[in-house]
């Protein structure tokens, strides 16, 4: 048996999220559709973690089991050839039977992008949140900075999150601006549902100046969701990285 792990790049705009659901195409059900096409047969793929529905991914780690002999190069090409245009495999590698794809990460990277200017950009629409307000940088930096560390994410987490605790780690946010467009790059242990969306709206409405930037302390010490800041619609928000301890 091979453990078989793949890198995978996407734009969630068509897809109701990473998991199979029966409400609309899933990026689980369309790349395990395709790689039935190469194995002959129907397999499981997992994924490091979901992401929402109009989501997207610049390296989603995923991991299936087979026992074919195909080479990886089949995994790549072959399963592209399959795939519709927003989908893409990046790479393909066997990995030892004990890889843990989910809950085996050292760290995540999100980055949510914001659009700056009045006027909208239609060739961003997919994939970044329209702000048209200008926002104070300054008080978004101060307010992000109280994000390291650990603690109880409670006011940061969305409805019908299954996590079993709200405690988080989060090991870096920092916000940097390239002209109207302003990116929010989070790294951090693992992440509750919608929270760097929650995180990346309480960051805009400090930058609006609805709330000071001492809201985010105040909202770690005493959690409280309803006093907290919108959350950022999904298309803003892209998955970049996630990393797995090195082999001894």
């Amino acid at each position: 048996m091979r453990t078989i792990k793949l890198i995978i790049q996407y734009d969630g705009t068509n897809y109701c999220g990473w998991q199979e659901q029966p409400n609309g195409p899933s990026i689980q059900e369309t790349v395990e559709l395709a790689l039935a096409k190469i194995l002959g047969q129907r397999v499981r793929v997992q994924s490091s973690g979901r992401t929402d529905a109009g989501v997207h991914a610049l390296a989603m780690p995923a991991a299936f089991r087979t026992e074919s002999t195909i080479p990886l190069r089949a995994f790549v090409e072959g399963l592209n050839g399959f795939l519709p245009e927003d989908i893409a495999i990046q790479s393909a590698e066997e990995v030892p039977n004990d890889f843990r794809v989910i809950g085996g990460a050292d760290a995540k990277t999100y980055c949510y992008t914001i659009y700056n200017a009045r006027q909208r950009a239609p060739l961003l629409r997919r994939s970044s949140w329209h702000v048209r307000e200008p926002l104070d940088l300054a008080a978004m930096r101060t307010a992000a900075a109280h994000f390291a560390g650990e603690h109880d994410f409670s006011a940061f987490r969305g409805q019908n999150c299954t996590a079993v605790t709200s405690h988080r780690r989060i090991d870096a946010v920092s916000i940097r601006q390239d002209g109207p467009l302003i990116r929010i790059e989070v790294t951090g242990g693992g992440f509750l549902r919608h929270m760097v969306r929650i995180m990346a709206g309480t960051l805009v409405d400090i930058g609006r100046g609805r709330f000071s930037p001492g809201l985010v302390a105040e909202l770690l010490n005493a959690p409280d969701r309803r006093l907290g800041g919108v959350t950022a619609p999904p298309q803003g928000l892209c998955l970049l990285q996630v990393s797995y301890p090195q082999a001894p």
